[in-house]
């Protein structure tokens, strides 16, 4: 609990503390685990999923840090339930509303994936301050916990952009620790980066460069992260810096797109779409950095510029709501249905549904659409890696054309087997899908194995292990 009239808190301890076992450490906002709130007072555990989920499979002992992000998880918290191998913090829920959607996702998401208006935002005034302040509050709380829980000279893995300030507050404490931190989304060119408060872009910097090393998921964010450092602080000074492109799961994913469900789901689709005609696939969050408005005009100009094609193929598309307490996401939301909606009421017919347009999530649909894609469009403004894209050629089971942003994360790692567009060019993208749908079955083929081949070269656990290894190096 944060308040203005606290009594001060007593000088934390420079030393371990007496009970601290913990050997290997991962810090991040949402953890492996969450609960739900029944209205009998029960308490759910549903686990997680994901790279990091999957990628911490590959040790045994260790101790994940998380936040309460629910009324269920607070609950969890009070009661003293919870799983071995976690600590969930409970934070007062103003300081984490602050500094998760004030600040994380409303700021430093904004500012490294080049989504401010900036005409008219960001406008950085009190209320940015008060909600920096919760910032702060939240990334000490982390800090303190991880010092308590930390054996001696043990490694701790911050993740992301929410803990930037990790590392820094963290290193004052536990000079004994080695401390990582990973950033899972790009970074910002220095010249947007600096859009932020001068005080704030330097403070940001340094608490990730409290770290022995510091990592991103491609080559070019972790220049950008070089060149911000060089030009605001004058280098990196001792941290170095690694890259680690996160690979998808194959076994996992090769084995779950073939359960019965999947199979269930692939039926209702194959109905939906029609007999004969060829599926664009796309399985994306309705976050504004993914780009699913102009991907459908760009699908809109396809059939324009192509009549051919109507009648003939079907979008697939999959837009499951994001960050819906913050108003922007909504309208984003709304954006998407709308204009799906005009899509099929201007070029359906009684028995052609062109977009097939699907908000509510569910991963064994998404994994059908996988296997049943021709083509996957994977058109991102800016996106730190999109595993979406390493995802389908592994599961797709005749093999597909894949049409990718130059500005996702994956394109360091399958631009050379992808048609690759300008995310903002919605008549290159129309080209792009047209190219995709008219490639021949054998360089489809060639190119899915590829890109497959490419897609798997570093899964989960690899990936943890090889940053574990890295930090642990002299």
């Amino acid at each position: 609990m944060v308040s203005e009239h606290a009594e001060p808190e007593p000088e934390p301890e420079s030393g371990p503390a007496a009970d601290s076992t913990a050997q290997v450490l991962v810090a991040s906002n949402r953890g492996p685990v969450s609960y739900a709130l029944g209205e009998d007072g029960t308490l759910d555990a549903k686990r997680g999923g994901g790279g990091l989920v999957s990628g911490l499979s590959a040790v045994d002992d260790k101790l994940w840090v998380c936040a309460a992000l629910g009324d269920g998880d607070r609950e969890a918290v009070r009661r003293g339930v919870g799983e071995a191998g976690v600590r969930m913090l409970d934070i007062d829920g103003e300081v984490h509303a602050d500094a998760y959607n004030g600040i994380a996702n409303s700021v430093l998401w904004f500012v490294h994936h080049l989504l401010y208006q900036t005409p008219v935002e960001p406008v950085f005034d009190a209320e940015f301050r008060r909600q920096w302040a919760s910032y702060e509050s939240y990334n000490r709380a982390f800090a303190e916990a991880l010092a308590e829980e930390a054996g001696p000279g043990a490694s701790v893995l911050v993740q992301d952009y929410h803990l930037a300030l990790v590392p820094g507050m963290l290193r004052e404490l536990r000079p004994d620790l080695r401390i990582g931190h990973f950033s899972h989304t790009p970074w910002a060119p220095v010249d947007y980066y600096r859009l932020l408060p001068d005080d704030i872009a330097e403070q940001l910097l340094r608490g990730i460069l409290g770290a022995d090393r510091a990592a991103f998921l491609t080559r070019r964010w972790a220049d950008a992260f070089i060149g911000c450092c060089t030009e605001i602080l004058g280098g990196t000074g001792r941290t170095r810096i690694g890259v680690h492109g996160l690979g998808a799961d194959a076994d996992f994913l090769r084995r779950r797109s073939h359960e019965a469900d999947v199979d269930e789901r692939m039926a209702a689709l194959r109905e939906q779409v029609g007999e004969g005609r060829k599926t664009i696939v796309r399985v994306d969050r309705t976050e504004l950095s993914k780009n699913i408005v102009r991907g459908l005009h760009a699908y809109r100009a396809l059939l324009d510029a192509h009549p051919e094609w109507r009648e003939r193929v079907v979008h697939i598309a999959f837009a499951y709501p994001s960050r819906q307490d913050l108003a922007v996401y909504r309208d984003y939301t709304a954006a998407v249905q709308t204009l799906a909606t005009e899509i099929n009421g201007a070029y359906g017919t009684e028995s052609w549904t062109p977009v097939v347009l699907h908000v509510k999530d569910d991963f064994a649909r998404s994994l059908a659409a996988y296997r049943l894609a021709d083509v996957a469009l994977v058109n991102p403004i800016r996106d730190g890696m999109n595993l979406v894209a390493k995802e389908v050629p592994v599961v797709s089971d005749h093999g597909c054309a894949l049409v990718l942003s130059r500005e996702a994360g994956a394109y360091e790692e399958l631009g050379e087997d992808a048609i690759v567009v300008n995310p903002y060019d919605v008549t290159g993208t129309a080209e792009a899908l047209h190219e995709a749908l008219t490639m021949s079955g054998d360089e489809r083929s060639g190119r899915t194995k590829r890109l497959a081949e490419a897609a798997t070269a570093l899964p989960p656990q690899q990936w943890f292990l090889d940053q574990l290894g890295a930090l642990r190096q002299e």
